[in-house]
């Protein structure tokens, strides 16, 4: 029952994160990346405020001990985010997802870098199947020798996207590291705080009044985005991440469709099979964690003693 609900909780997450960022696509037309992360942040806010005070852990949820590192996953976290808005502006939707699928590959690599992680030949071998998959998506874009701007301004587009992922596996690192000493109300909530902050000091860079339905969505993009955050959140507490990160792939699905229906956009065959080993390759991933995973318990198990 609460591998049901957790995989529930998962896909509604999906959802929601995927019209989130069709609405910071739509917006990014008429105001900048940052304006975009200031909105996404701050109206997130009150939502997990209201979450924390639900569960009746507004006295200890928000506590830190380490306040310098929630100001640098705030900083990573929030660099991701601007260039992953940034990049929706000149690639289509399903594009831009599908090169941000390379996060988790680097997970691997930089939690082996950074947090001194065990990775052995199987994972090393999927994380090059999936980068394989991610140059083959971004292979179209490679070549700007043309001279065609609407070319040269996908490639950019899709450096910046590629660039956010590296940021992105990055925050997920320190993120890893934090949970050893905070609380996941903690991380979420500091980090949309610290988001807010430093993209307000992109006001001199040309902030907009946006018109009416750019601010709707403005709005909505924030709201979505925390209660996504909440039931991504909900659904590891109530399964194990092997079980429900499997989901995280149908957003693939989502975003072709919402591309198509909203934005006109059609997938080239390139661009999919690309995607299809990149999927490939995280759900190797995910399944090569539950192993290990399972080995460490079992290890554990052996070592306590029977009474």
């Amino acid at each position: 029952m609460f591998i049901f609900r957790a995989i529930l909780f998962k896909l509604a997450s999906v959802v929601l994160m995927v019209c989130m960022t069709a609405m910071i696509k739509f917006a990014s037309a008429e105001v900048p990346p940052g304006q975009a992360v200031f909105f996404r942040s701050f109206f997130a806010i009150p939502v997990i405020l209201i979450w924390v005070i639900w569960r009746g852990d507004l006295g200890s949820g928000l506590k830190t001990v380490q306040p310098m590192g929630h100001v640098w996953r705030g900083l990573v976290g929030t660099t991701a985010m601007g260039l992953g808005f940034a990049g929706l502006a000149y690639l289509p939707l399903a594009e831009a997802q599908a090169i941000q699928y390379t996060a988790p590959l680097l997970v691997v690599i930089f939690a082996a870098m950074f947090l001194g992680e065990q990775v052995r030949a199987f994972r090393l071998t999927a994380v090059a199947l999936g980068m394989t998959g991610v140059l083959i998506v971004l292979s179209p874009r490679l070549n700007t020798l043309s001279g065609d701007v609407v070319g040269s301004g996908a490639a950019f587009g899709a450096m910046l996207v590629l660039f956010s992922a590296v940021f992105a596996a990055l925050a997920q690192v320190f993120v890893r590291k934090m949970v050893h000493t905070e609380r996941t109300s903690a991380i979420v909530f500091w980090f949309s705080v610290t988001a807010s902050v430093m993209a307000l000091f992109t006001l001199p860079f040309g902030w907009v009044w946006p018109s009416p339905t750019v601010l709707v969505m403005l709005i909505c993009a924030g709201l979505f985005g925390g209660v996504g955050q909440i039931f991504l959140t909900t659904s590891f507490r109530l399964a194990p991440v092997s079980v429900v990160a499997p989901f995280e792939y149908l957003s693939m699905l989502l975003t072709v469709a919402i591309g198509y229906w909203a934005f006109d956009e059609v997938p080239t065959l390139i661009m999919l099979a690309g995607v299809a080993l990149v999927i490939a390759a995280g759900v190797l991933i995910i399944w090569r964690e539950r192993q290990l995973g399972l080995e460490r318990a079992k290890a554990r198990r052996a070592l306590t003693p029977q009474g």
